[in-house]
């Protein structure tokens, strides 16, 4: 099951006009990365589970047949939570082993690895980990030696803190899950259910990734995003090729003449800059972006379909276009 159903309050206002699975990622939305990687898994059938502007994610992706899969959805009248939403689903799932993953978070995690560790620890659920710098503004998880889970912390101080280790929010569970949820609608698996598991004393056990996982919890976040995925941080597909040494350029976009470019830099498909523009690196440039002449742009990240006027200067942000003003 893929987690479509978030409100991404701390990406407003963009999240305002676009669903946190639609933020692009190198002109492909977040959500198109991550089915192409369950797709590459070995995945067949997905479900979704929708509530936010829901019409633009089914739209765009439709039934999942360009990405090789099956995809459902279900949609939600009242947000149900993290885990409710999963249980208004158990009839997809059946009797197998299933896996709940972000449609919102950018990742290329070894979803093969998640799965072995589940069916070799034996438990009823087995939750991907990942060491972090900063554990204040995610959920961390306390292990014991053999990996079971111990105990979990949400959003701890910094010098409070009991683990280094956040849940990412992709998880492998077996079918009886369902049977440690409470009897009501909304249920949370960090408030209702992982701690029920944990006072029965069931099986729950964590498995470490090292791949790369960006939760995109923040706008600063987003754009760290595009720019790991540029850098090859996090193994993504895009629309363009290496022209130049860190300069990644789209057939169709069109640059004009005295232009100055420091890379890295993105330019996807059909935008254009214009003559005496200074990018300085990162920057990612959206399909059909205009930026206009005498224009500087440094770490910066211009949304699809979005004008920069002439002679503006854009430091350190997000430029973006509301649906309604694009052409």
């Amino acid at each position: 099951m893929l987690l479509g159903a978030g409100l991404g309050t701390r990406l407003r206002p963009i999240t305002y006009d676009l669903p946190k699975p639609m933020m692009p990622i190198l002109d492909r939305p977040i959500m198109s990365h991550i089915l192409k990687l369950l797709a590459g898994h070995g995945f067949e059938e997905v479900i979704a589970n929708l509530y936010h502007l829901p019409d633009m994610i089914r739209d765009h992706f439709g039934d999942g047949s360009d990405y090789g899969l099956r995809l459902t959805y279900s949609m939600e009248e009242e947000l149900l939570g993290t885990a409710g939403g999963v249980r208004k689903v158990r009839d997809f799932f059946g009797d197998q082993t299933f896996l709940v993953i972000s449609g919102d978070a950018l990742t290329d995690i070894d979803l093969g690895s998640l799965w072995r560790r589940h069916h070799e620890a034996g438990g009823i659920g087995t939750l991907s980990l990942k060491r972090v710098p900063d554990p204040s503004q995610l959920g961390v998880v306390m292990l014991a030696p053999d990996g079971r889970v111990q105990g979990f912390q949400e959003k701890p101080d910094p010098a409070e803190a009991l683990s280094d280790l956040a849940n990412c929010g992709m998880y492998v569970f077996e079918p009886e899950i369902f049977d440690y949820f409470p009897d009501r609608d909304f249920v949370d698996w960090a408030t209702d259910v992982f701690p029920a598991l944990l006072e029965g004393d069931v099986g729950l056990y964590g498995h470490e990734i090292s791949e790369y996982w960006n939760d995109i919890g923040s706008l600063s976040e987003f754009r760290q995003g595009n720019f790991d995925a540029l850098a090859g941080d996090v193994q993504v597909e895009f629309d363009a090729e290496q022209v130049e040494d860190g300069l990644w350029k789209a057939d169709s976009a069109v640059l004009e003449e005295a232009l100055t470019v420091e890379p890295p830099v993105y330019l996807g498909a059909g935008c254009r800059v214009g003559a005496e523009t200074r990018l300085r690196g990162p920057v990612v440039l959206g399909a059909d972006s205009r930026v206009g002449a005498s224009s500087s742009l440094g770490d910066v990240v211009v949304l699809p379909d979005t004008e920069v006027p002439p002679a503006t200067m854009i430091v350190g942000g997000i430029a973006g276009a509301k649906p309604a003003a694009k052409r």
